[in-house]
């Protein structure tokens, strides 16, 4: 009786035994911290288990039993199975395959962000402070986080740690941040209506990433577009500008002609009266010194620059570009609609987007040696659009005497390469040798000091430089309300970020949408289609019935 006594004890220690593994083992997983307690209690299940284990092996043949051997490979197979699972749940954490099955790639980063992010320079952080954690925002997050170990983000409750909160301003929920070493910025404040943006997101990287910041001047007085927010300004593209690490200035020829020597980009945008002689020299004199320029010109105008755009090969045609496609999505003849774009950096990403330019002139390209010039909008062929020359005209139609057959020309980028120039340093002359005192008598003059040839400069004391121009025909496009449609806004922040000749960075970004795909009927065709489904199909399904069942009878 004792025996079996003693044996049913040690049946019992066994369930001991992974009993402790398994408190310790959760105490463990629950706290995150592998400490004494944890580590006892894994320690002694694993002894116990152990101990009966040699305890069964000398009492009798256990191992050979048949139930010890199913018993044994089921918890191999278990492990095995647990092992395979845990490897799996390793690989899929560290390496990532996603698919993403939208059309317009909704859930994808931009190419710009992707590239932007694995090439971090330091570790980013973002700081979300918000009590709920928006599934879209954690996503996006998730995406970037994915493209570089140096970008990490955090959700913050502002009243659980307003220490924090105090150190970055938080002054209220959902405002994110973006932190870089010292430097700290907002940017965006998240709600019901408004999530995380890419586009903000992106730029901000790239803002507090960068070490450098570009100058963009605006030319101003001569009827241009004004910065600040009114009817027909550009303060969305200057916010533009600015949320890609620009910073913006007036320039005002008239007063001090002569470009300032930190311009990275002047843009003219849309003047209305013509320059000064003086003003245009500025100019020249401008790209002659490695400048870039911008220019956007509606017809109807003269700018008095034909003699700065002939040195380039550009013509300013004064008809009208017409285009018939575009009243298909509610645009007027006199709004073309582009969706045709040149090889160039400017608009590599743009593929089959639209674009479209009210009121636009067409431009002349001529061959012009040393200049490289790349057409960068095009209007469909004749007959959805051609150039009017006829401007009073309520009525557009092609004259083939007059007018001009598409595809036109609305923009074109141009490069100039300079002529090098040359950074040696002259060198000092070299005296000639006096004559030794043993062999120099009184009678022996000295020789006077003749200077050495100065050494020819050498092909790589050079520095070549180019200057870049962009002109479109249009100004409007860039205007507030028509720059955040379509691509409008890409082609201006695109062209001023490949004159500024700061190619590494990431091009303008546009936010994705989903396609509307919605059908709007007429009152007409939901009737018809409302008989079609209640009346004629049921009525042709009871017809084929009864001639079937009438062959059959």
């Amino acid at each position: 009786m004792k025996k079996i006594a003693k044996n049913n004890l040690w049946k019992y220690l066994f369930w001991l035994g992974p009993f402790l593994f398994i408190v310790g083992l959760t105490a463990g997983l629950v706290s995150e911290q592998w400490g004494a307690i944890p580590f006892a209690f894994l320690t002694s299940g694993i002894v116990i288990s152990g101990l009966w284990v040699v305890w069964q092996s000398q009492q009798s043949n256990w191992w050979k039993r048949r139930s010890t051997q199913a018993g044994t490979n089921a918890l191999v197979a278990t492990w095995a199975i647990l092992a395979i699972l845990g490897l799996i749940n390793f690989l899929g954490d560290r390496y990532h395959l996603r698919a993403d099955l939208t059309e317009t790639q909704l859930f994808t980063l931009a190419p710009q962000s992707r590239e932007l992010v694995s090439t971090l320079p330091q570790p980013v952080k973002v700081w979300v402070f918000d009590v709920t954690q928006n599934p879209q925002d954690r996503e996006l997050l998730n995406n970037y986080q994915r493209q570089s170990s140096k970008f990490k983000f955090e959700y913050i409750d502002p009243q659980a740690r307003p220490g924090l909160a105090d150190k970055f301003g938080v002054k209220d929920y959902g405002e994110v941040y973006l932190e870089s070493g010292e430097k700290r910025q907002l940017v965006q404040v998240v709600n019901e209506n408004e999530r995380l943006s890419e586009v903000r997101l992106t730029s901000r990287l790239q803002q507090i990433t960068s070490a450098t910041t570009a100058k963009v001047y605006l030319l101003q007085g001569h009827g241009e577009r004004q910065l600040s927010a009114a009817k027909g300004a550009i303060s969305q593209a200057i916010q533009g500008l600015g949320d890609k690490n620009y910073t913006t200035s007036p320039l005002n020829l008239a007063e001090n002609p002569k470009v300032p020597e930190d311009a990275a980009v002047v843009v003219v945008a849309g003047p209305k009266r013509g320059l000064f002689e003086s003003e245009v020299k500025a100019l020249q004199e401008y790209l002659n010194r490695g400048g870039n320029l911008l220019l956007m010109i509606d017809p109807n105008t003269d700018p008095k620059l034909e003699s700065l755009l002939q040195t380039w090969g550009v013509r300013l045609d004064n008809r009208l570009a017409v285009d018939v496609s575009g009243e298909k999505v509610g645009l007027g003849p006199a709004a073309p609609l582009v969706s045709e774009y040149g090889q160039h950096p400017i608009t590599k990403d743009f593929g089959n987007g639209i674009s479209f330019y009210p009121l636009a002139r067409p431009l002349e390209i001529t061959p012009v040696a040393g200049v490289e010039a790349t057409p960068l909008l095009q209007t469909k062929p004749y007959p959805n659009s051609w150039a009017e020359s006829d401007l009073q005209s309520e009525k557009l139609e092609f004259n083939p005497d007059k007018d001009l057959k598409g595809p036109l020309t609305l923009g074109v980028a141009l490069t100039k390469k300079l002529p090098a120039k040359s950074t040696f340093t002259p060198q000092q002359p070299t005296p000639s040798p006096l004559p030794s005192p043993t062999t120099q008598n009184k009678t022996t003059p000295i020789p006077p000091l003749s200077p050495s040839p100065l050494p020819p400069p050498s092909p790589s004391s050079q520095i070549a430089t180019e200057s870049r121009l962009v002109v479109l025909g249009n100004s409007d496009f860039a205007t507030d309300g028509l720059f955040q449609q379509q691509l409008n806004g890409d082609v201006f922040l695109n062209s001023v970020t490949w004159l500024s000749q700061q190619d590494q960075q990431p091009l303008s970004i546009r936010p994705k949408e989903a396609k509307n795909r919605r059908i709007n009927l007429t009152t007409m065709q939901a009737n018809l289609l409302i008989l079609s489904s209640l009346l004629f199909l049921p009525l042709i399904g009871l017809i084929a019935a009864a001639i079937i069942w009438w062959k059959r009878r």
